[in-house]
């Protein structure tokens, strides 16, 4: 019995098999947990949880490609400088 599990095939091919065959069930639970979790994060209760907290979510839809181009299109980005801001271990300069 214990020349069997000496075999290569057996000692490394089962423990293989069994991780390819179960890791999608392992998986499936997971994703599952994902897509049942994720409808309660766009629902006005945790909105008004965020607001009371004092953060501000703007609703699905509200943001999109068409106006925050519309932001930019007028700005001039031909013209520009860089302009460094201190780092947080960096003491600020005076002028």
């Amino acid at each position: 019995m214990l020349k069997i599990f000496k075999n290569k095939s057996v000692k490394f091919g089962i423990p293989f098999l069994v991780f390819m065959l179960g890791a999608p069930f392992l998986v499936n639970e997971f994703q599952r947990l994902r897509y049942e979790y994720k409808p309660l994060i766009a629902q006005d209760v945790l909105r008004d949880e965020m607001k009371k907290k004092g953060l501000h979510m703007k609703k699905p839809g509200e943001v999109t490609l068409e106006s925050e181009y519309a932001k930019i299109k007028d700005k001039d980005t031909s013209n520009w400088e860089i302009k460094r801001i201190p780092r947080p271990y960096e003491e600020p300069e005076t002028k």
